[in-house]
Order: structure tokens, then sequence, then C-alpha cells
């Protein structure tokens, strides 16, 4: 195979903060040789090279694609703002990394919507690669813009800019979109006909090809389709034997050091608990375990391949997982003979989590997360977090005693039916925690003031959730919840041992607005990009002041996004979204926070949310207990 070209000249790459982000070539890339049937798919991850070197999802598809035999699927992510300027003033075209060619070239562009403020950046992709900006500005040797991932379960606020959406897991659905896009190129059929072909395949959303009205007052009046044979509703897809899919033996490997620099191991998708706020507990479902001994394999191979000294066990609540005692015993026999470390994050507050994290962890304990999510019971029964201050004392107790002193608090602010007291409960909360260390550990044994470290999120509605309903705080208010709970902490006896930190309050609203917004959001996005807004998740260059002037300029209500309680017959801009569970279970679990109601999980017992459709996970290990319908809602 012929040398590489790079892209940048060397005065160029010597010009620039990290410039082995873009040079390529890592151990585990892929280059194939170009022949005429080769469909080039460029994966793009819209931020900085460290993040979406660590995003598992874009290892997992690139590692189907290049098994592909004709496809070609190379790496793209956001240039860095020294980089972005040099490449817009000597007009040089975006490249992928494996063959450091213009993006513009390829057949596909795939971009992964992992969070919301990064849209704009997803803007100055299309724009540094020469691509328009607007799919319907598109002609035939633009590639097909197509994005998957979380936030493409609400693609509304993206509709203009993508050709295609992809709801669901990636691992299902590609290779007949590939296939039909062969086929369509063989028979010489235009952009459009691909389209409207891909349409009508499972799990694939083509916006051009639906139409929303709205009533005066800005909620919506109807989403239909306008061509013949679209479906009017799109199911997710799903992996139904997670053991039996593709999972990356060669992950790639960056030059520097990325977000996550471990080999990850992914033991389950998917999370039992039905925490209301969450998104990724709803639209994951069913929990579905990996198989032990596939686990077993893949870590062995993969830090074999990788060369990395350290793992970790991917999950959402990883305490979950049924033989996650015997696979952490088994990675202690692996790994201490070779020195790798082994990372355990998503436990639970519990005597099995705690004792599975101390044979990980050596004699000097780093710290301890726990996110309560609320500082009071009332509170946390709302969003049915599954935790009571006694499971948390007692869990953070068990801790101080087996030499942790550095605990991490996580909370959020601005829930659903929070009061001033529920506020002040998380200082009495936290320094519960810090007395519970100077009651546990005798003096001679302590090596100073105990750590408490409390942070604060503010929350955000998400959709296919129970509080998608909810109305969002302002700026204002989220900031004057923070300035109560920084009070609160001043005048805990503890609170020397106490530290607080708060998450930015306007861009939580504008994530708000992202998250909930409907395709009229999308000239907000294009005109704050125009303005000079991409890195917005960076708190550097995030600028607030671009993104009000762009809402006021396309005549859009922030209100109308934020703090309006929505109504529960209103059409939702994603309703059109089979996500796996139904809306009469949103709604049930809606109405019970309502009454601080909590609900049982998964495993304790079924409460049908629709998910036991699939047939899958643990929706089948007590099928004939359940008494469930054949579409999973109870009987």
């Amino acid at each position: 195979m012929k040398q590489i070209q790079l892209a940048l000249r060397d005065e160029i790459l010597l010009k620039v903060e990290k410039p082995a982000r873009y040079i390529g070539n890592e151990a585990g890339s892929v280059t194939k040789e170009k022949t005429k049937n080769l469909i080039r798919f460029a994966m793009c991850f819209p931020d900085v090279y460290e993040i979406g070197m660590s995003h598992l999802g874009i290892q997992i598809l690139y590692d189907m694609f290049n098994g592909y035999e004709d496809v070609w699927c190379e790496r793209v992510y956001s240039p860095w703002p020294d980089l972005d300027r040099i490449m817009r003033s000597e007009k040089i075209p975006l490249f992928a990394l494996e063959s450091q060619e213009p993006v513009r070239d390829f057949d596909f562009l795939g971009i992964t919507l992992q969070y919301e403020m990064c849209y704009t950046n997803i803007l100055q992709i299309l724009d540094l690669s020469g691509i328009p900006l607007l799919a319907k500005d598109r002609g035939p040797d633009d590639p097909i813009v197509i994005g998957g991932g979380p936030c493409a379960y609400n693609p509304e606020p993206l509709a203009d800019f993508f050709d295609l959406f992809y709801i669901g897991e990636g691992e299902t659905q590609y290779r007949s979109l590939l296939d039909l896009y062969q086929q369509n190129r063989a028979e010489g059929g235009s952009r459009e006909a691909f389209l409207l072909k891909a349409a009508r395949l499972p799990g694939i959303y083509a916006p051009a090809f639906y139409e929303v009205t709205y009533f005066a007052d800005g909620r919506i009046k109807t989403f239909t389709p306008i061509r013949e044979g679209i479906p009017a509703r799109i199911e997710k897809e799903l992996v139904s034997d997670l053991s039996q899919a593709v999972y990356p033996e060669h992950p790639v490997v960056p030059y520097i050091k990325a977000t996550q620099d471990r080999v990850v191991l992914e033991i389950q998708r998917g999370c039992i608990r039905g925490c209301r706020f969450c998104q990724a507990g709803q639209i994951y479902r069913p929990v579905r375990e990996r198989d032990l001994d596939m686990l077993k394999r893949y870590a062995l191979t993969m830090l074999k391949n990788t060369g990395h000294e350290e793992i970790s066990l991917s999950s959402l609540s990883s305490s979950d997982y049924s033989a996650l005692e015997e696979l952490v015993d088994y990675l202690i026999r692996v790994c201490g003979e070779k020195k790798i470390n082994i990372s355990l994050p998503s436990l639970r507050i519990d005597a099995f989590s705690l004792d599975v994290m101390s044979k990980v962890q050596d004699v000097r304990k780093s710290s301890l997360t726990f996110a309560p999510e609320a500082g009071s019971q009332r509170l946390r029964n709302v969003i049915n977090k599954g935790l009571t201050e006694e499971i948390i004392l007692e869990g953070a107790g068990q801790a101080f005693a087996g030499g942790w002193s550095r605990v991490k608090l996580y909370f959020m602010l601005g829930l659903p039916g929070e009061t001033p007291e529920d506020i002040a409960q998380i200082a009495v909360l936290s320094d519960k925690i810090a007395a519970l260390y100077y009651d546990t550990v005798p003096k001679e044994k302590r090596t100073g003031r105990c750590q408490i470290v409390v942070s604060t999120s503010f929350f955000v509605p998400k959709p296919f959730t129970p509080f998608q309903w909810a109305p969002q705080c302002t700026k204002e208010e989220f900031l004057d919840r923070a300035y109560m709970t920084r009070s609160a902490i001043t005048k805990q006896l503890n609170q020397k041992s106490i530290k607080y930190n708060w998450h930015e309050a306007d861009a939580s609203v504008l994530e708000g607005v992202l998250a909930r917004g409907d395709r009229r959001i999308g000239r907000v996005i294009a005109k704050a990009y125009e303005k000079g807004s991409f890195f917005d998740a960076w708190g550097e260059y995030f600028k607030n002041d671009l993104w009000m002037e762009s809402f006021e300029e396309c005549g859009l209500d922030l209100s109308f996004y934020t703090t309006r309680l929505r109504d529960m017959d209103e059409i939702l801009p994603w309703d059109f979204i089979d996500c796996g569970v139904s809306k009469e279970y949103l709604k049930r679990e809606w109405e019970k926070a309502l009454r601080e109601e909590t609900s049982e999980n998964c495993r304790s017992a079924c409460q049908g949310c629709g998910a036991a459709r699939y047939a899958a996970g643990v929706c089948m290990e007590n099928r004939q207990q359940t008494g469930l319908s054949r579409e999973g809602e109870k009987s």
C-alpha cells in the first residue's frame, strides 16, 4: 500500500496544539485499497480528538464497518479552534484521519449525536468539509449525512442538516442500508431515490419526507409522512443478543492521552433501575448482559492488542451485572500478574459494591463516587432513585472503615417538585457523611481531614423520560438554588470538610432547549454558528450571548421550550419515534412522581413499560411470572 500523504504541512502541524490529533496511523487503525465499488464512510465524533477517541460506540461501528470487504470506515473529529482558523484561512478541506483525504469525497458522513452542546460542531464539520449545511441544498456528489446516538431520539432540532437518522443501536441495520446504497449506485439511481428507499428500512428516519404543522401558540399540530410507503412511526433498532454482537478486538490506540485512556469492556446495556430523570435508562431497555466467557476472552485479547494498562467495565449500573463478582475475580487474577488497573464506574452504594471495589483498589484508596441525586428522601422518591438515607450512610460508613477518606457526591438542582427544604438537605446529608468519617475512623488511623466533594448539576428534562413534560428552571432560578446549597453547606458543623462545585446554569438551559426542541430550533443553531458559536460544550468557548441573540433574531421564545409545563396530550417533537417504552408507561411514572411514589426495579417487579416485546435480556429472566401481554404491557 502506498505511503499516506498528510493533509497538513509540517509548518502547520508545528503551529497547532497536539498535532498528533490530525496525523492518523495509530495502532489498530485500518487502511484499505480503494476500489471501484468500495463504500467510503467517514465516522465523525463532533468534538476534539481526545473526547471522540474515548467513545465506545464509534470503536464498535468502526470495527464492524471495516469488517465488511466493500466498506472502508475512517474517523474524523472536530479540529480544535487553532487549526480551525488555519484551515479556513488556507482553505484546507476537512479530512479523515486514515486516508488524509477530504471528507466531501466520501459516500457517507456518519455523525454520532452524543451531547446536545455539540450541535454547532456538527455545522463546523459540514462547513469545513465543503458540504452544504442544509440537506436540501446537497447534490449527487455530496456524502449522505447520517446521524445516530442518544440525541437522535429527538432528531428534530437537527432535521434540516441531516439526510438520514439511524434510531437505535447501530449493529443491526447498517448492512442493509449499505446494500441499498450499492444497489442504487449500480442502477444509477438518484440521491433522492436512495433516501426514499432508505426511509423504508426499519429504524431509519429521513426528515425531508415528513411535514410538520403548528398551532398558533407554537405547539405541534400535525407530523405526517408526505411520501407513499414511508412509516408514520419509527421503531428503534435493538441488539437482542449482545454476546453475539460485534465487539472490537483491536480498538484504535491514540498517540496522545485520551479522556478514557484504557480498554473499555461493555458488560451490559441498559439499566433495571428506572430513575425518572435518566434518558439512557429508558431508551436502552431492556437490560441485556454480555456472556461472562465472552467478556473474559475479549478482556484478554484487547489488553494484549492495545498495550493499555487499565481496563474499565462499562455499564449504566455495573453493580447490577449478575456475574460481576466472578468477572472481577477473574480480572484480578489476570491483571494482577500484569500490573493492570481495573476501573469500576457506575457502582451503587452497597456492601457488595464496596467489597468488589476494595478488591481492585490498592492501599492508597482513591475517591469513591456516590450519586444520591437529591438531598431529601421525599425528592429521591419523586425521581425513583431507589436509595434511602440509611443505605447511603451505611455505604459511606463501610467505605470509611475500608480505608477511603475522599467521597464525591453528585446531586441535581431544579428537579420537579423541589423545595428549599430539599435543597437544604443536600448540605445536611453531606454533613452527616463527613461526621460519619470522624465517628468511624479512629484518630490514629486518619490521614487528615476527610474530603466530601459535593457537585450539583442542573436538571435538564429529556425526551422519553417520565419528566419529558416537566418545566425547566430559568438560569436565575438555577443560580438561586446553587447559592442556597452553598449557603446551607457553610452552616454545617463539618463545613471545612465539604467542598462545593456547581455546573454552568446558562449552558444547562440551552441544553434543555436543544434536547426538547422542534424543527424550528434548527434556524437558531445555524444562526448561532454563523455568529461564531462552536465547542459550546467547553466552558471557555461557550458564548451564551450569541445564542440569546440568535433566538431573538429567529423570533423564537426560549421559555416556550424551557419553563412551560407540557400538556399530557400534546404532540411532542419526538412522538413519531418508538423508543421501546410506551407513552402510557411514561405517563404512569410521571403521575407516580407527582404522588411521590416509587416503582420497583425491573428484576424485582415488571412495571409493564413495553420493552418485553423485544423478548430479550431481563424481560426473559422471569417472563412466566410477569403476567405480560405480547406487547409488554401489564395484562
